[in-house]
């Protein structure tokens, strides 16, 4: 085989484990809870002091590496939904096999696992929780309309609440700035529902829009996103620095959103919709490194 083949092949190969495990969306968990602890949950720390706590790194990659594995079981779990709504996708993912992908789950818990034992059982424990819910989720809770988006938002925050019980750091500052962003996780995820419709429908998905239709489910989204703008009267009166901006232009960005949601009316419009509100929690989650006291 020509060498020019075989980096081929190995940029495709590396390109699928990037996009098997989200590589993008790990990339931005590692920045944003890194940025969280220390401007949010523990600001009297400096950043280098920080970088070199080897307890809170181990936290952090014990994240990244259940979540990445998360992210390999639900795509396995889903592989025949996603013939239908992201074929492309589905390619270049199976390009690593299934039997691989399964080894690969394993091997990416087991690392976690021994990064969280490090510090103490009781991070062993969470971890393990974190993971038996992820697939939980993947095998049996993401058919149900009326847990799986609730659970999925749930699971995205899961990795921020293992730094705040590290620094055990309770203001009821985080509190509003988690409900924030979870309402906009889960307004985010039924938009999901919307945009896969199809895939769902063909393999009996009990989700939102298929079981009380588009205009329920837009409502419901509708819901979450007012409930998401709610905690910025709060965040806006709080000494945030230059966040204040952030949260002042939430309000029009998600009114801008809601109008169009309602306009739109097949698959990539919704497309839209959802990377509007995935663009806009990217900000939010850098824009953090925006707080100063």
């Amino acid at each position: 085989m020509p060498l020019s083949d075989i980096n081929r092949r190995s940029f495709l190969k590396i390109l699928s484990l990037f996009s098997l495990v989200r590589g993008y969306n790990i990339i931005v968990l590692v920045v944003a809870q890194y940025l969280t602890a220390h401007f949010i949950l523990a600001p009297q720390i400096a950043f280098s002091d920080l970088l070199l706590d080897f307890n809170f790194f181990a936290i952090i990659l014990a994240s990244a590496l259940t979540t990445s594995a998360g992210y390999i079981i639900n795509n396995f779990y889903d592989s025949a939904k996603d013939q239908i709504n992201r074929p492309k996708k589905f390619i270049l993912e199976h390009l690593i096999s299934q039997q691989n992908q399964l080894i690969l789950y394993l091997l990416l818990n087991m690392l976690a696992i021994v990064f969280a034992s490090v510090i103490s059982i009781r991070v062993v424990m969470f971890f393990m929780f974190y993971m038996i819910l992820i697939w939980f989720y993947s095998n049996t809770i993401k058919r149900l309309f009326w847990l799986s988006n609730l659970f999925s938002a749930l699971l995205m925050i899961l990795p921020f609440w293992a730094i705040t019980l590290y620094f055990k750091n309770f203001e009821l500052v985080i509190f509003f700035h988690a409900a924030y962003l979870f309402f906009l996780i889960l307004a985010r995820d039924i938009i999901k529902d919307l945009e896969n419709f199809r895939g769902d429908w063909v393999h009996r998905y009990k989700t939102l829009p298929i079981v009380f239709g588009h205009g329920v489910a837009k409502i419901i989204i509708s819901a979450c996103i007012l409930c998401s703008i709610l905690p910025t009267y709060y965040l806006i009166r709080q000494p945030l620095g230059l966040m204040n901006y952030y949260f002042w232009a939430s309000i029009p960005f998600l009114g801008f959103v809601l109008i169009h949601l309602w306009i739109a009316q097949n698959e990539k419009a919704y497309l839209w919709s959802h990377n509007f509100i995935k663009i806009w929690i990217l900000i939010g989650l850098l824009s953090i490194a925006l707080i100063y006291r």
